[in-house]
């Protein structure tokens, strides 16, 4: 089976950002991707997203395949919505924002497209979310924070 890596805004704003402190890892987890074709997805969310400041033309479409929002990820980004403000309202989510909806709509496209095994991020409030939901459900993705540089989280030598 075809395994794929979807990518969120924040490690889409990184790999662009070269001042950015986290853009070094955001290029090696690209490039490591790439190596081990593991194929990279970006959801329309996340595009969208982007677009509130950069350009559509920015983003390196050549690599990325595009995954549109569909009826089966809106039903479940409804089930993990309702058990993170279950959460929260309970306590049992300590998060700095509210619930980001977009976030949860992308945690869904990345549990029910069966190919996506990574959900990759910077973002530590979404870490805390799938965290949280794993907790609560099987889900069919593990979460890359890229803080975790490449090299560590897989065991590698630098390519």
């Amino acid at each position: 089976m075809e395994r794929a890596a979807l990518l969120d805004t924040s490690f889409i704003l990184r790999l662009l950002n070269e001042n950015d402190p986290l853009c070094n890892n955001a290029e090696g987890y690209y490039r490591y991707f790439l190596e081990k074709k593991i194929s990279l997805i970006i959801s329309t969310i996340a595009t969208g997203e982007y677009c509130v400041k950069g350009k559509l033309s920015e983003l390196p479409l050549k690599d990325l395949q595009i995954l549109p929002y569909n009826l089966s990820h809106s039903v479940k980004a409804g089930e993990f919505a309702g058990i993170l403000f279950d959460k929260k309202a309970l306590g049992e989510l300590d998060i700095d924002r509210k619930l980001i909806p977009n976030d949860v709509k992308m945690f869904a496209q990345a549990n029910v497209e069966d190919k996506i095994g990574y959900y990759v991020t910077s973002d530590g409030e979404s870490e805390k979310m799938i965290m949280t939901l794993s907790g609560e459900l099987k889900l069919n993705f593990e979460i890359i924070n890229i803080k975790i540089p490449y090299s560590e989280r897989f065991g590698l030598l630098d390519l």
